[in-house]
């Protein structure tokens, strides 16, 4: 039997071309950021700033530019409320972005294996 990640050459999702589906996956959810700003929602809504609070190290900049695609590849939601400053702006998994949760969990016990058994937890 066929994997059905290897039924066709290619793969394309919203115009764009992959060789396979681990490709697509990682171009999704792949890279510093995506993957743990998606861990941060799956426990529910946020704001930015609140987001912010949960990760230091990211810059302003990077956190605005990939919540911006995690959006445009419908795994985020934001939702605004209000017309006119100070606005309200709420960040959320969209269903797709759920869909995730489990590859979250996975990367999660991994990193914490990981850490346990061949590094350190540190205060920064």
């Amino acid at each position: 039997m066929i994997k059905a990640e290897c039924v066709g050459d290619y793969v394309e999702l919203k115009g764009k071309i992959y060789p396979c589906t681990v490709s697509l996956t990682m171009d999704l959810i792949g890279g510093k950021w995506k993957a743990v700003i998606l861990y941060h929602l799956k426990s529910g809504p946020k704001r930015y700033n609140e987001l912010r609070k949960e990760m230091p190290a990211i810059t302003e900049m990077t956190l605005s530019l990939q919540l911006k695609k995690l959006e445009k590849d419908g795994l985020v939601l934001r939702k605004v409320y209000g017309k006119k400053p100070p606005i309200k702006v709420i960040y959320d998994l969209t269903e797709f972005g759920k869909s995730f949760i489990s590859v979250l969990d996975a990367i999660t016990n991994c990193g914490n294996y990981v850490a346990n058994e061949y590094g350190a937890f540190i205060k920064g």
